[in-house]
């Protein structure tokens, strides 16, 4: 099964486009052992069997590689933080099968490089997708589309939701002319152009900004089966119906579309002291975000 396939699955099964960030911050999160692997193993562990009895799935997860490495002290022989997302997915893939896995690393290198990371990302970690930085152009971004990993999924970098974005992806491409389209159209071209060659070839496109996503939209809705991970829901100030809505004014196949949240889903307290009923505050939450992101009637 490719990654198109294994979205268009999962959308059905769950009835909704949602992701779930996995990004623990270790002040927000109980500790109940006085172990950073214990805590969070068991945090998770105990979130998602909540999450099953209530039959809360989301169509994808996404964990960000960088709250778990800046736990690990390699030159200690300490790897508590790698060990922990080993278990994490696990727990993952038992509790939610046929769900994909998108690990948020955001590699971005040439040549034999940028194929060590596709390698530590979908043979290592076992993810089905992973998010990849477009700034060294094909050369980066290949080695995770094409030959040995054909079919699996890549979300290139194209109008992300921080406010520092508009310092480069809206630079117009001729200084010189006020004409000339903006550096993250530019990019969303490419990647329709990639995706139709490669699929599974996806967009990372923020939910902070309409405007913007607007016009991505409309380029990927025309270009066929083009995947969006849309982060900064929730917390970042993104709204996932007003979301929704933009996408299906521009004829996007929502089965394809993942809406993202992270801290908002798993500590919206953000930080101590943790609340009695914490679990409660993190599934309603969920609860929420997958309704409001259900999609009836998908087209497959």
């Amino acid at each position: 099964m490719n990654y198109i396939e294994l979205l268009k699955k999962s959308a059905e099964k769950t009835n909704n486009c949602a992701c779930m960030g996995l990004d623990p911050v270790l002040e927000a999160i109980p500790n109940k052992t006085g172990n950073v692997k214990e805590n969070l193993i068991s945090f998770f562990k105990e979130l998602f069997d909540k999450m099953q009895e209530k039959n809360l799935i989301p169509a994808a997860f996404k964990p960000n590689i960088g709250y778990y490495s800046a736990l690990d002290k390699p030159r200690e022989k300490d790897f508590s933080g790698s060990e922990s997302l080993a278990e994490i997915l696990s727990l993952t893939e038992k509790h939610f099968p046929d769900i994909p896995v998108i690990l948020d690393s955001k590699r971005g290198d040439i040549a034999r490089s940028s194929l060590n990371y596709a390698i530590e990302a979908f043979d290592g970690w076992k993810a089905d997708a992973v998010t990849v930085s477009p700034y060294m152009g094909s050369d980066s971004i290949l080695p995770f589309i094409s030959e040995k990993y054909f079919g699996k999924g890549a979300y290139i970098l194209n109008r992300t939701s921080n406010p520092g974005a508009k310092d480069f992806q809206n630079l117009k491409t001729d200084a010189n002319s006020n004409n000339k389209p903006e550096l993250y159209i530019e990019v969303a071209k490419k990647i329709a152009f990639y995706a139709k060659e490669f699929p599974g070839t996806g967009a990372v496109v923020g939910a902070t900004g309409m405007d913007e996503l607007k016009i991505i939209s409309g380029i990927y809705a025309q270009a066929g089966e083009v995947p969006m991970l849309i982060p900064g829901v929730g917390s970042q100030g993104g709204d996932a119906k007003t979301v929704i809505d933009v996408l299906k004014k521009a004829g996007c196949n929502l089965s394809l579309i993942r809406i993202n949240s992270s801290s908002g889903l798993t500590h919206p307290w953000k930080k101590a002291p943790i609340p009695e009923n914490y679990l409660e505050l993190c599934i309603s939450n969920i609860e929420k975000l997958l309704s409001e992101t259900a999609i009836k009637n998908i087209s497959l």
